[in-house]
């Protein structure tokens, strides 16, 4: 849990960024303003933005071809058990499957490639099965020859079968190349392009170039602004993209997050010098995978998590939380809840419960201060509350309703989501996973008076890593601090 610190407003005002305020005289404004959407307007210092639109993603490879090639060459190797008991067969069979390769081909991947993988599993399958018949039944021990010729024949069988159905994607890809767009700068990227276009086998066809600047009239069409790009992705159906220099990923970063939120796989190419060990390669050039974009599923593991804490919590803290609400209605007269606008999910607004420590002056105070926390005319009660971050529990309610999560970046009110979201280019991005009580930022020192870009940093690694056991982690150790004798 998080309980603000001492500070004034660490951020410029509206009218310093260039923007009208985006504070509504109203409590509830029903208008949201444009910054709250996963991505920030587009400003010229600030880099290419480009509106969301998301469809479907890409289906990956299918993996059943590749699982009855396997299967069927476990299958004929235990054509080599023949005169053994039946359960034999179906050992071998098993666990030939358990052991089968699951990591994803690679782009461009070749029976050759796999065959020291591949062996080596069959191998190890062979290998246990004669353990667990030497073990239980050692009159049926296997000899050499028997292990020999099945594992013989399985391999080939299995290189065999894997074979054809790589040579069938390879064929598909070369007919049907995925639509590409290159980023970079324009340069750069045009001789990118312009080489991965020299090898249609790669099954990538660039259509067009990402650049902040045209330059030149030759090679593809030069995109510069996001109605541009968008139109690219409709029209040529994009599903990859091509980042050709190391600033893309820092000066373009809301702009991946975009085409990978819209459906696109991006790649990380070095278009020089190779500087790091790739495991995949296009056109010669070493590349890998970018993990950006939408955030990762969340399950029904995490509702279910949040529900039945967070329940048990309101539970167990129920008479605390009467005792609490008693005492400030004695000491500073009725309202002891204090009720606030936050932005969630997708850029939603809803209401935030808390005990009330402090009376903002108004509604703009209390849209526009940063932080109230050590008030001179805060009582000693109040002043413990807030040291101890009691005055949260009631958010543990607003866990149980599905506006928060246990877990999460934690939410802020929309005039300083608007603020940050132009001044941090990552900020507007925690808005892909429900806002939390805790996480990782918070277990990390990132509360109260303390960096935003550090917040966004530690914020997106976590939606971009998540886990239901890095929840319960980050739950653990906020358990841990909230014990520690200086609070959470």
């Amino acid at each position: 849990m998080t309980a603000e610190s001492t500070a004034e407003s660490p951020v410029p005002s509206p009218a310093e960024h260039g923007s009208p305020s985006l504070v509504s005289s109203s409590p509830r404004s029903p208008a949201v303003p444009s910054a709250l959407s996963l991505l920030p307007p587009r400003r010229r210092d600030s880099g290419f933005r480009m509106p969301v639109r998301r469809r479907p993603p890409a289906r990956p490879l299918a993996p059943v071809p590749l699982l009855l090639a396997d299967g069927t060459a476990a299958l004929l190797g235990a054509l080599a058990l023949a005169g053994h008991r039946p359960l034999l067969p179906a050992l071998l069979v098993t666990f030939s499957m358990l052991l089968r390769p699951h990591r994803p081909p690679r782009r461009m991947q070749g029976v050759l490639d796999e065959l020291p993988t591949v062996g080596a599993r069959i191998a190890v399958g062979w290998l246990a099965l004669a353990g667990f018949v030497a073990v239980y039944a050692p009159s049926d021990a296997l000899s050499a020859p028997t292990l020999a010729l099945g594992l013989a024949v399985q391999s080939g069988a299995a290189c065999a079968g894997r074979g054809l159905v790589h040579r069938r994607r390879r064929t598909l890809l070369r007919r049907h190349p995925r639509a590409a767009l290159v980023i970079g700068p324009a340069d750069t990227a045009q001789r990118v392009a312009a080489a991965v276009l020299r090898h249609p086998a790669c099954g990538v066809r660039p259509v067009g170039v990402v650049a902040a600047v045209a330059e030149g009239d030759d090679g593809l069409p030069v995109l510069t602004t996001g109605q541009e790009v968008q139109r690219a992705l409709i029209q040529n159906g994009v599903r990859e993209v091509l980042a050709v220099h190391p600033s893309v990923r820092r000066e373009q970063a809301p702009l991946l997050r975009a085409l990978a939120e819209s459906g696109c796989v991006l790649w990380e190419l070095d278009a020089d010098s190779p500087s790091y060990e790739a495991r995949e390669q296009l056109a010669g050039f070493s590349c890998r995978r970018l993990p950006l974009g939408a955030a990762r599923p969340v399950g029904r593991g995490k509702r279910v998590l949040d529900v039945t804490l967070a329940g048990t919590a309101l539970l167990l803290v129920g008479p605390l939380l009467l005792g609490c609400a008693a005492v400030l209605r004695l000491t500073g007269g009725p309202g002891v809840v204090f009720r606030q606008e936050r932005i969630g999910k997708d850029g939603r607004p809803f209401t935030l419960l808390k005990l009330r420590t402090h009376r903002p002056r108004d509604e703009h105070e209390s849209a526009t201060r940063w932080s109230v926390a050590d008030e001179r005319g805060m009582t000693w009660f109040c002043r413990l509350l807030r040291r101890t971050s009691a005055d949260e529990l009631l958010q543990l309610w607003n866990v149980v309703r599905g506006d928060m999560s246990l877990v999460g970046p934690r939410p802020e009110r929309p005039f300083f989501v608007g603020q940050f979201s132009q001044s941090h280019p990552g900020y507007a991005a925690r808005h892909r996973m429900p806002a939390g009580i805790t996480g990782l930022a918070q277990i990390h020192g990132l509360r109260g008076d303390t960096s935003i870009e550090d917040r966004a940093r530690f914020d997106n690694a976590y939606i971009d890593n998540w886990s239901l056991w890095q929840d319960i982690c980050i739950l653990l150790r906020t358990a841990a601090a909230l014990l520690r004798p200086t609070g959470s």
